[in-house]
């Protein structure tokens, strides 16, 4: 009977893997022409499909890496700086925020926490104008502070979100066995909530990481100076809209910067799984 049942589920076991098979190879499609791309001439990028470049050159590398008109690792360099520093401060503060939300007794808590959520639904571009007037007000215009200062004061609401639902996990019981030793809400969050929030942070800062260092809009709005440029603004100075744009070249760069998003997300891709699996899980 056993082995009736696995004879029967063999081919739908084929059947399954050979669908994932298919899909996979469709979506690697995009990235693998990138990369078959980068080696090949300008005239030969959009004349075929297919993957494999003949002959193989390596100048858009040599040409890509200083043909911005400006080396690519002040772009990294940049983009490295705001998303280490982003990661930071949102590992921090929204950490912070969510204990104050999850196990503090402040007036209006519900509401405070209902506004925040709907602060998720409202679109970035209704708050653009008046963040810029603001920013350009304070002088911080092409400078990094409107990129880095509002990751230090917990705006990143889906975050804070996330790393609610995952305090709530935690039993109370360990909050009171704190203080019956004495120690206070600070202490309870430095000693008790903040290390078990490790999954939750190690997503937090996993996903900040990835969307910042990809971020494009809000960095073409508030830098206008080469050397404050990151790797998606280093990227666009590649295109022309007179036609003379280098492709070759941009596609090369484009595969170098996949290269830290592909290091971070294997490195930690356990971590991910594991603290949006457990997040929202009552305890």
């Amino acid at each position: 009977m056993t082995s009736n049942t696995a004879q029967r589920r063999r081919p739908r076991r084929i059947l399954a893997h050979g669908a994932l098979v298919v899909g996979t190879v469709v979506m690697s499609y995009p990235l693998l022409w990138l990369l078959a791309s980068s080696f090949k001439e300008d005239s030969k990028i959009f004349s075929s499909t297919g993957l494999i470049p003949n002959p193989v050159d390596l100048a858009n590398y040599a040409e890509g890496w200083t043909g911005a008109g400006k080396s690519f690792t002040t772009f990294f360099t940049n983009s490295l700086v705001i998303g280490i520093v982003a990661v930071i401060g949102n590992v921090i503060f929204c950490s912070i925020t969510a204990y104050a939300f999850a196990r503090l007794d402040f007036r209006f808590r519900r509401f405070w926490f209902a506004m925040m959520l709907g602060t998720i639904m409202l679109p970035h571009h209704v708050t653009l104008i008046p963040q810029y007037s603001m920013f350009d007000y304070l002088g911080w215009v092409n400078t990094f502070l409107p990129l880095l200062v509002p990751k230090v004061m917990a705006v990143d609401a889906f975050f804070v979100f996330l790393l609610v639902q995952f305090i709530r996990t935690i039993p109370h019981e360990l909050d009171d066995a704190a203080r019956i030793d004495g120690c206070g809400p600070v202490r309870i969050f430095r000693h008790i909530i903040f290390p078990l929030l490790t999954p939750a942070l190690a997503t937090t800062a996993i996903f900040t990481f990835i969307w910042t260092y990809n971020d494009f809009f809000s960095q073409l709005i508030y830098l206008n100076d080469v050397d404050l440029f990151t790797v998606p603004l280093g990227l666009r100075m590649f295109l022309d809209a007179t036609g003379e744009s280098a492709w070759g070249p941009m596609l090369a760069m484009s595969a170098v910067a996949l290269i830290p998003l592909f290091i971070v997300f294997l490195v930690f891709q356990r971590r991910i799984v594991q603290g949006i699996a457990t997040t929202g899980l009552r305890g």
